[in-house]
């Protein structure tokens, strides 16, 4: 049977900036926030897919939500949990508002000190920032080695995982130890909508 692994997914509760209008800025040049929806950041969903899969590839395995925001933010934990995440966890404080890249991953690694995940799943980027720096930037701060534009897990092994990347003209297998910080592309799996099933009618 295979390792059980405790693994934790880095996500974001992120303003809806695909469809904006003329009140999506401030008149400081800044996103609106109050003017947009907020969401589930769409790569955290396909990083959420690749922490799920793991799972239910290795039995006995939890997968926990990692975020950091205000307390609206708790609405993608209980998202992922619908969507079949075992629990998460909020880091909240008004000290952690306006927080850059490097504020945000010191923040998020103080919490992975604590939790010692075996598997570190994150977005390759926010769609509110696009810099693709939080995740590597956590890996960093922990000292783990790092698979980042992940894919797809093609082999779970007792210590490490074989994961294929993609890059700009194709694509590169990788074997990497546990534990590590994989960060996923919008190539990706698409995220699963629900994990409750109905029975047929009799």
């Amino acid at each position: 049977m295979k390792k059980q692994l405790k693994i934790v997914v880095l996500a974001k509760q992120v303003p809806d900036t695909r469809n904006v209008g003329k009140d999506a800025m401030t008149p400081e040049g800044t996103v609106n926030r109050a003017a947009l929806p907020a969401i589930f950041n769409p790569e955290d969903l396909n990083a959420l897919e690749a922490a799920l899969f793991l799972k239910d590839e290795t039995e006995g395995s939890t997968v926990h939500i990692l975020t950091m925001g205000p307390p609206r933010a708790a609405d993608i934990i209980r998202d992922a949990i619908f969507r079949g995440a075992d629990g998460g966890y909020l880091l909240t404080d008004r000290k952690f508002a306006g927080s850059d890249t490097l504020a945000t991953s010191y923040a998020l690694s103080c919490a992975l000190r604590k939790i010692q995940p075996d598997v570190i799943v994150a977005g390759r980027q926010a769609i509110d920032g696009d810099t693709a720096q939080v995740g590597p930037q956590v890996a960093e701060k922990l000292g783990l080695p790092q698979v980042t534009y992940a894919e797809e897990s093609l082999e779970i092994k007792d210590k490490s995982l074989v994961i294929k990347r993609r890059l700009e003209h194709g694509t590169e297998v990788v074997e990497c130890p546990n534990p590590a910080v994989e960060t996923v592309t919008a190539s990706a799996a698409a995220c699963r909508t629900c994990l409750i099933t109905t029975s047929p009618r009799t």
